[in-house]
Order: structure tokens, then sequence, then C-alpha cells
């Protein structure tokens, strides 16, 4: 039945109800997700951000093939461009894909799009970042929970400046609904502790747009008086790093991230970056995968759920949160090394041998 509506919606664009209905009662009837297989659409938002395909995107295809070895999965990266992920919708639609996975590149934005895969009958679900529209599920991490740790994070770092210093903010994509949760929990720890010299927002999460407004906060309120940088995830924490280093800072403010990126756990031991958030990716792969195939297989995915959320629509959709983890260089070997993430070799290069020894990552 839901090929036949999807069908029918697909076919209205270029001929009448009365032919696409039709078109669909000689179909017969049945997608594949309701006899066992399904076909599964994940759509990533950029490629500046490393987890994505370096992580998320080959665990939600292992969870995938091992709940469905005859499964198969549509994947496109938008690369930051909300046109191109509007079109991929449209394509798995096209495609007839029984369940979408989506990461948007901007919620508000790809609202009509994910109404259209709704009429369609293509159930969505919204992965690490609350799209707009009827999704049918949710399945990401406590965001203001993930500011909070970093708020806290970095006036643990402050020491003595944590009461009274300046900082520099650099948030993340206001058009992404987890920044807008990052900032809210970070400002819900730091506001009246510190003084906030300087607030970005940073469209696309761009490490050089991060880097251009670190220059301009050092131009303007001078190094001596940065006490510490909020950088809400890795990539920014790169960019303001290197502004930093380019104007020959040292010794370098605390630095807060997110994302658990190699790159990050290097600059962590390396003692350039104070902290990173992890957001355990096998649970949250895991947890997408299962509710992509309830959904292509129109099965409830209350048995998935942990909870709820309110989607954009105002109806309660059954969601999984789960709990971010503080990174700094005490804990990487029980966490992001135990959880077998990264090695101890991946994230010890040569250069670092006499650091990783110190932080006792020397398996």
């Amino acid at each position: 039945m839901k090929t036949c509506i999807r069908d029918a919606a697909l076919a209205v664009a270029a001929l009448s109800t009365a032919v696409a209905l039709a078109a669909c009662g000689q179909d017969g009837g049945g997608g594949g997700g309701a006899e066992g297989a399904a076909q599964i659409g994940m759509l990533l938002p950029d490629d500046t951000t490393a987890r994505w395909e370096t992580q998320d995107m080959p665990l939600l295809e292992k969870e995938v093939k091992e709940l469905c070895g005859d499964c198969t999965i549509e994947h496109a990266n938008a690369k930051g461009d909300v046109a191109t992920q509007q079109n991929q919708v449209e394509s798995m639609i096209i495609k007839g894909v029984d369940a979408i996975v989506l990461v948007a590149v901007d919620a508000a934005s790809l609202g009509a799009a994910v109404t259209r895969a709704d009429q369609a009958g293509i159930p969505v679900i919204a992965y690490d970042r609350l799209a707009e529209g009827p999704i049918s599920g949710y399945v990401s991490f406590d965001g203001e929970e993930v500011g909070e740790l970093q708020g806290m994070a970095l006036l643990q770092a402050m020491g003595p400046r944590a009461d009274g210093g300046q900082i520099v903010m650099m948030n993340g994509d206001p058009t992404d609904p987890n920044a807008v949760s990052f900032k809210k929990g970070a400002l819900s720890v730091l506001q009246d502790r510190v003084k906030i010299g300087k607030l970005y927002d940073t469209p696309a999460w761009r490490a050089e747009t991060a880097h251009m407004n670190m220059s301009s906060s050092l131009s303007a309120l001078g190094a001596e008086n940065i006490h510490g940088i909020y950088a809400a995830n890795d990539g920014l924490a790169a960019g303001s790093i290197s502004a930093l280093k380019a104007n020959k800072v040292s010794p370098l403010p605390p630095v807060t991230g997110q994302d658990a990126e190699l790159g990050a756990l290097r600059r962590i031991v390396g003692g350039e970056q104070y902290m990173t958030v992890y957001k355990p990716f096998g649970p949250e792969a895991s947890a997408g995968a299962a509710m992509a195939l309830a959904a292509a297989r129109g099965e409830s995915l209350d048995n998935v759920a942990t909870g709820q959320v309110r989607a954009s629509t105002g109806k309660l959709v059954p969601a999984v949160l789960l709990t971010p983890v503080s990174v700094t260089v005490s804990n990487i070997d029980d966490t992001l090394v135990k959880d077998g993430v990264y090695t101890v070799q991946q994230i010890c290069t040569p250069q670092l041998r006499a650091a990783c020894d110190r932080a006792g990552l020397t398996g």
C-alpha cells in the first residue's frame, strides 16, 4: 500500500490523479520494506565535520546490514548546500526508498522536503539534528547537556580566571537546532561567571570563519585579555587555535570542542585544546539504523525509542536521546580508546610520543 501512495504522489506531478492511481493498481502494492528487505536513504549535511563520513556513515551502514542483510543503502552528502540536500531528498523520493535518515543542513529549509517525503509515504528519521516537518523519529544527544559540559570544562580549565575572566564564544551554525541548544547550555553555565568579550555564530560550522573571527577578537580585545575560548565543535576549535598560533599567542588559553575528531585528540594530548565532547557514535548509529528499518517496515518506533520529542508540527515523536561524555587528556584512554574509536597508535604520532607517555597513552 505504501508503494502505491508513493507512486501516486510522484506521478501527480506529471499525470492526472486517475492515471497515477491506475498505475498503483497495476503494480499490486506492497513496498520492499513491508516484506523484510528495505531501501534506506542516508543524507549527510557536509564534509567539513569529519565525523559524518568517517564515523556515522560507516557505522550506520554496518548496523543496517547487520539488522537486514538484504537491505540496500543510498548515501549522499550535501556538502553544506541546502539546495543540494533538498534535491537529494527529492531524488530519494523518486527512487522510492522505504525510509530516509536525515542530518539536515538547515532544519527549517528542509521542512518542505520532509513534508513531501511524508506525503509520498516515506518516513524520515531526523539524525543528530531535529529537522522540521513531519518527521517519524529522532536520534541524537541532549544538546543543552553538551553545552553545559563544555562550559563546565572551560571554567575548570580557566582556574582563578573562572570568575570575572573574559572569553570568546565561537558558536555553531545558527540554522542548526543543535547549535542553538549547545549555546543555550553553555551560556547557562558561563554567563554569570565570565565576561563574554566576543560572541560569534558560525555559518556552516566553517573552521576558516572561526580563524577569521578569532583574529578579529585578538585585534579587538588583545591576547592578554582572552582567558578562554568556547568553541562549539572541534572544527571551530581548530580554526580558533590556528589563529592564536598565527598571532604567536603563548601560552594558549583553554579551548573547548566537540565530536572527538582525531585531530582534536592530538591537539588535546599536545596541550593546544583542553577538551572535546564525545558523543558515542556506535549507540547513535545503532539507534538510527533500528529506527529507520522499523519505520521502513511500518513497525512501531516505540520499541526502539527511549522517550519523545516534540516535532515542529507539534506532534510528539519517538526519540532516542543519548548521553554525551566530556573528554580531556586524562580520560582519552578510558573513553575513545576503550570504545575502539581510535587506537593509541592513531592518536600518538611520533611528535606526540613524549606527551602521550605523560598522558598514559602507551597501549
